[in-house]
């Protein structure tokens, strides 16, 4: 709830009450982003070494701080500073929470994420509408109470997850075991990379279609908020009905495959929302997203397969790290490759984007199969180190 409140009206209190150039928010950010990468994989050490639950918990607090430290920047240096600590923090309690999550997860993991999603993609859907009221209303003290809030809320999630989880130790770890082993784990370095370049889907809804209909198609303005509300509203409903059947990396890459096939037909009839009437328009926006919004939860749901399937118990804080590292670089580089190639291509934009995401999604049963075969061989995995831990 808290990131929905803040991703919502973030950009408009750095530039119209912190007074900050929108060319200067947006290299302030990047730089963030990019630095908060460094700290993936070494929080996912250290969760792996002392628990996950420690490093999670210090994240949320220093979250916690950056955020309400937002509140107080007066210039360009101070905002890119608190940004990119904060994006450290982000990135490192990513990491420790992925490896918290498989430990919560239990005999049936694929149910529980997918479960857990649900619930996250409501709480965003909430947050939003907790910023629709501060942006409506668009006076500083609105601006800074939903940013105190956000704070709050990571502040919040520290509490209860002190009080309601537990501290579970770190497992054995065999003595090939290497703090950058996960390097060398080539099927999970290319499913990482796969699955960071289909990432690009997320901001088709979010930042490219909204730009299309606004400039190229007659539709309406009130189009973009329901093909948003109905991505998210998607997502929530089908999300723990899709994702609790998908639980094997064999199964992950079918259905990886499976979401690269719905994107190949989503991204051209978003196309053709500039070639039909204003009365037809939101109508094919809405299709298009509800076909995209089914082949993101394939997508998401064979990243919990293939993400968390893949990784050994004992090294999942520096799986997920990597992992998020990949997931963040490619929504890095998502507005350039969007609103610079596929949008100044027009039509045949999106028609290659589809083709894109399909020899993507075409990818992934094979990585699978590799993966499982390297794992049969005798590398690292999830059953080698439960079995460990049983003895």
């Amino acid at each position: 709830m808290g990131n929905g409140l803040f991703n919502t009206a973030a950009v408009l209190y750095f530039t119209f009450v912190a007074h900050l150039p929108a060319a200067q928010v947006g290299l302030g950010l990047t730089i963030a982003g990019l630095s908060g990468l460094a700290a993936g994989i070494p929080a996912g050490n250290l969760a792996d070494r002392y628990g996950p639950r420690t490093i999670w918990l210090t994240a949320l607090v220093l979250q916690a701080a950056t955020m309400a430290a937002f509140v107080l920047i007066d210039g360009w240096l101070a905002f890119t500073l608190v940004a990119t600590l904060d994006r450290l923090a982000a990135t490192s309690g990513s990491a420790a929470g992925g490896a918290l999550v498989a430990r919560v997860g239990g005999d049936r993991p694929a149910a529980f994420r997918a479960r857990l999603r649900t619930f996250v993609n409501l709480g965003v859907v909430l947050g939003t509408l907790g910023a629709a009221v501060a942006i409506q209303i668009d006076t500083r003290p609105a601006y800074t109470a939903l940013i105190l809030a956000n704070a709050a809320s990571f502040a919040l999630a520290g509490l209860i997850a002190y009080l309601g989880v537990p501290d579970y130790p770190p497992l054995p770890r065999p003595e090939e075991h290497r703090r950058w082993s996960v390097l060398a784990d080539r099927p999970y370095v290319s499913f990482v990379a796969l699955y960071s370049a289909m990432g690009l889907q997320y901001q088709t809804v979010s930042l490219l279609l909204p730009i299309w209909l606004a400039a190229h198609t007659a539709a309406p303005r009130w189009t973009v908020a329901a093909v948003y509300a109905m991505n998210s509203g998607v997502c929530v409903l089908l999300q723990s009905r899709i994702g609790s059947g998908v639980e094997s990396p064999r199964q992950g890459g079918r259905a990886f495959r499976l979401a690269g096939l719905l994107f190949l037909v989503s991204c051209p009839l978003m196309a053709l929302t500039a070639d039909v009437p204003a009365w037809a328009a939101p109508a094919l926006a809405v299709l298009a997203v509800c076909l995209h919004s089914v082949g993101e939860v394939w997508e998401s749901s064979a990243g919990f397969a293939l993400g968390f399937g893949l990784a050994p118990d004992h090294a999942q804080g520096q799986y997920q790290g990597l992992f998020g590292i990949g997931f963040d670089a490619g929504q890095a580089l998502a507005p350039v490759v969007l609103t610079g190639a596929v949008l100044a291509l027009g039509h045949t934009g999106w028609l290659l984007l589809g083709a894109f995401f399909a020899l993507l999604g075409a990818a992934g049963p094979s990585v699978a199969a590799w993966a499982e075969r390297t794992r049969s061989a005798g590398e690292p995995n999830a059953e080698a180190a439960r079995a460990t831990s049983a003895r």
